[in-house]
């Protein structure tokens, strides 16, 4: 009856029953049957649970019927109370509190079993390192993964007690190279701002990037070199490919720059192999130039021309939405248009700033030679325009510091320090990329061996790093406590 009522039941479904011997089935009499031993498999996992309450300082005894070595009973025995109490007879420190806890009621202290206690917590002396081994059980083990101080300080404050404990437990964590290597940082990033000295004239000090990724032009650019004046904050935008080698990037330099505005003092830039290339140098030091690089992963050195290309990012897409999907075809009235506008740190427009007046646009109802379009605080005379430009800028500047500095911190490090390096830019490097969502956030310790203007470092790098530039901002280092010769 039982049989027929699951036919007509499973009659309702599209199902077809198949019988399947007893012996063959094994997948859905697996929980029913009778564990056969498999000893082999029982003995390493019962070794491996031996070793782990060994290392607890626990003796693991074993007692079953069964000819294999299974754990069915298991007896626990400790010696961490007998090496207490021994070591309580002989440490110094202790012994007032001993006396104390013999005089009986009316004391802080106790004798229970032999050992010192106080407020029900065990007293742990200094003797023998014990303190040591447990506060290594407490953080480094498995059953405990590296808490942090607090968490480490409340769990032991539980059950022990001795005089430090929260200094010595912030000590160890400190000093865990692990939780170095892996924990974020929970404070103000490090390094306050240091701006680029003001340039003295127009055109002498210009910053330069790449702008990439975009389709390809009936032309064949592909990406956009990025060159702003830092004084006046004039910007030319000049289509190129990615492939362009520095042949044709000194084409484009002499007709764009130095055709307009002649042979500039300095360039600031990130190092783009293009500009730490020989060819780049030997051209720039023919014509007299000094070029500056950014440190290895701090973008922030070039803020100026990271922060244009932003803005030329932005203002390509809304063309590209209003005017059709062709980049190229709007990029000159788009350097047209950022020159022409207003920039916050000079109080003026770019184009006002190199020209002593905006240029003309179909706004501009007055004539062009109205004194309306120069504003009242801007003078004819070039010399006095540039020196308002510079105060502005240092203005901004200070501005600027005062938000900045106020979100960080300061930090420095001495030649000879030890120090970790944040690896989150690190994609380039092979093993570290094997791990994916499991790598480190930080590599190292390294060794600092010079310190380059005031908030850099020259790292003495392993071999493994040795296609980094070995010059770092401070806000990607992180100071490790103790000295260390092998380099993870």
């Amino acid at each position: 009856m039982r049989q027929r009522r699951w036919v007509e039941f499973l009659g309702d479904y599209e199902v077809a029953i198949q019988y399947t011997p007893g012996k063959a089935n094994v997948v859905a009499d697996a929980l029913s049957r009778k564990y056969s031993g498999q000893g082999n498999w029982i003995e390493a996992h019962d070794e491996r649970l031996r070793r782990d309450w060994e290392s607890l300082g626990l003796e693991c005894v074993a007692r079953g019927e069964s000819s294999v070595a299974r754990l069915n009973w298991i007896e626990m025995q400790s010696d961490l109370c007998d090496r207490i109490w021994e070591a309580t007879r002989v440490d110094a420190e202790f012994q007032p509190f001993v006396e104390e806890a013999l005089k009986g009621e009316g004391s802080a202290w106790e004798m229970v079993d032999g050992i010192l206690r106080k407020g029900g917590r065990i007293c742990v002396p200094q003797f023998g390192k014990l303190r040591e081994e447990l506060m290594f059980e407490a953080h480094f083990t498995k059953y405990s993964i590296h808490p942090g101080s607090t968490k480490m300080y409340l769990d032991l404050k539980k059950s022990y007690w001795w005089l430090g404990m929260k200094q010595d437990v912030a000590l160890c964590v400190s000093r865990c190279q692990t939780c170095a290597l892996v924990k974020a940082e929970c404070q103000k990033p490090g390094g306050f701002l240091k701006p680029l000295p003001i340039p003295e004239w127009k055109f002498d000090d210009i910053s330069m990037d790449f702008v990439q990724g975009f389709p390809r032009s009936q032309q064949g650019n592909d990406a956009i070199w990025v060159i702003v004046d830092r004084l006046t904050k004039v910007a030319h935008f000049i289509p190129n490919r990615k492939e362009d080698g520095v042949e044709k990037l000194v084409e484009l330099y002499v007709r764009n720059i130095v055709r307009l505005h002649g042979i500039p003092k300095s360039i600031v830039s990130d190092r783009d192999g293009r500009f730490t290339s020989k060819d780049w140098r030997l051209v720039q030091k023919s014509l007299g130039t000094k070029l500056k690089f950014s440190t290895a992963f701090h973008p922030q050195t070039d803020g100026q021309t990271e922060r244009m290309n932003r803005t030329l990012e932005d203002m390509l897409r809304m063309c590209t939405l209003d005017f059709g999907k062709k980049w190229e075809d709007h990029l000159f009235m788009v350097e047209f248009a950022y020159n022409n506008s207003y920039q916050a740190s000079i109080k003026m427009a770019p184009y006002e700033a190199l020209y002593g007046r905006r240029c003309r646009t179909l706004m501009s109802w007055t004539e062009a030679g109205d004194t309306k379009l120069l504003g009242k605080e801007v003078v004819a005379d070039a010399s006095e325009l540039v020196q308002t430009i510079q105060e502005r800028m240092k203005v901004a500047q200070d501005r600027q510091s005062k938000y900045f500095n106020a979100r960080h911190r300061h930090v420095e490090f001495a030649v000879g320090d030890w120090v970790y390096l944040k690896i989150k830019p690190f994609k380039g490097v092979s093993r570290i990329r094997r791990l994916k969502k499991l790598s480190p956030r930080f590599l190292g310790p390294f060794k600092v061996i010079e310190r380059v203007g005031e908030a850099a470092y020259r790292l003495a790098l392993s071999t493994e790093l040795s296609g980094l530039h070995d010059v770092f901002h401070v806000s990607v280092l992180r100071k490790a406590l103790l000295e260390a010769s092998v380099v993870i």
